[in-house]
């Protein structure tokens, strides 16, 4: 009887010391940071000028963690953004609660759908209108999130200093903001709703923005509309719409699935805020244009890690417009990696 009780105390002991170091593991774990990166090499052709150029679009790596049970951080930078070293987020951030979070620093502000995507998210070789010349802000400032547990919403708020990332030594007397909201009907279902108010060289801007998108088996069908207003009728107002559709097709060997892809999108002339002519007035930096997109992913195991995108995108002018020498037809050949 002696002999088994020693036995049974023992055996709990060595339980209890394996708990303590299993627990003592788990709490070492949870404040490691993680590290993520992303690389994208691209080629593309454009037919109209017979001529073709290689590309790392993207070579961005991550560093994010906790510090404490209730504060978080994140610092990224893009080695490779078309050749240029550019720091894209570096922030820290408190959540008191489960059901909401306060963030300060640098990052993508909460506007659209497709503008917010990561690089390895995205579904396209080439961003959409809205995602690259229209919508696309990053900037220094401070947001609230609120994600109730009970309620399918998701609500995003902060203030900014409007003017882009260049200009964080310069100081602001008027606020600027951005907020967005995504609600789920169903669970399958978004609704996006966005508003934002920026300053880049001293002209006010307000832009609107409602999408949706719905993931339903092997479907994911998605349309965005974005409004675009420069006070003191700076530059004419800008529409620009995007709309797509993906169709996964499962697969065995090597490939994990074939995903086959359509877009169009479309925006009207577009001053970026900033370009002035001489005499101080703003000019076109992006003229009036329809594209068509189709292509084809191959991922291999999971996708968003691991992907070869091939698309082809047909653009459409209107008479005057003038393109950019990189955003004319071409075909886009980009093997995406996710780390």
């Amino acid at each position: 009887m002696k002999r088994t009780l020693t036995l049974l105390t023992a055996a709990l002991l060595a339980g209890a010391g394996h708990a303590a170091d299993s627990t003592a593991l788990r709490k070492i774990k949870e404040y490691l940071p993680e590290i993520h990166g992303t690389i994208r090499g691209k080629y593309e052709y454009q037919p109209q000028i017979n001529a073709g150029r290689f590309q790392v679009r993207n070579a961005r790596f991550s560093l994010s963690g906790n510090v404490t049970r209730y504060t978080e951080y994140k610092a990224e930078i893009d080695l490779s953004e078309e050749g240029k070293i550019k720091m894209k987020d570096a922030f820290a951030r408190l959540k008191p609660v489960d059901w909401g979070s306060i963030t300060m620093g640098q990052m993508r502000v909460p506007f659209t759908i497709d503008a917010h995507r990561s690089p390895h998210s995205q579904y396209f070789a080439n961003r959409s209108f809205i995602a690259k010349q229209v919508g696309d802000v990053r900037d220094v400032g401070a947001t609230l999130a609120y994600t109730p547990k009970n309620l399918p919403l998701v609500v995003e708020a902060g203030i900014f200093n409007g003017s882009g990332l260049a200009e964080q030594q310069s100081w602001h007397k008027e606020v600027n903001y951005s907020a967005k909201v995504q609600v789920f009907p169903l669970k399958v279902w978004n609704i996006t709703l966005s508003v934002q108010k920026i300053k880049p060289a001293g002209t006010t801007t307000h832009m609107f923005d409602i999408g949706s998108y719905v993931e339903w088996g092997r479907w994911h069908i998605e349309a965005e509309y974005l409004y675009k207003h420069y006070a003191r009728d700076a530059f004419s107002d800008v529409n620009a719409f995007n709309a797509f559709v993906n169709y996964d097709i499962p697969t065995r060997g090597f490939f994990h699935k074939v995903s086959l892809l359509a877009r169009y999108d479309m925006m009207d002339d577009h001053w970026d805020g900033l370009t002035l002519d001489d005499n101080g007035r703003a000019v076109t930096t992006d003229y009036a244009r329809q594209r068509i997109t189709g292509g084809v992913t191959l991922s291999i195991d999971k996708p968003f890690l691991s992907d070869i995108r091939l698309n082809y995108e047909k653009y459409f002018y209107r008479d005057g417009g003038v393109p950019l020498e990189s955003e004319q037809d071409k075909l886009c050949l980009e093997l995406m990696v996710r780390f």
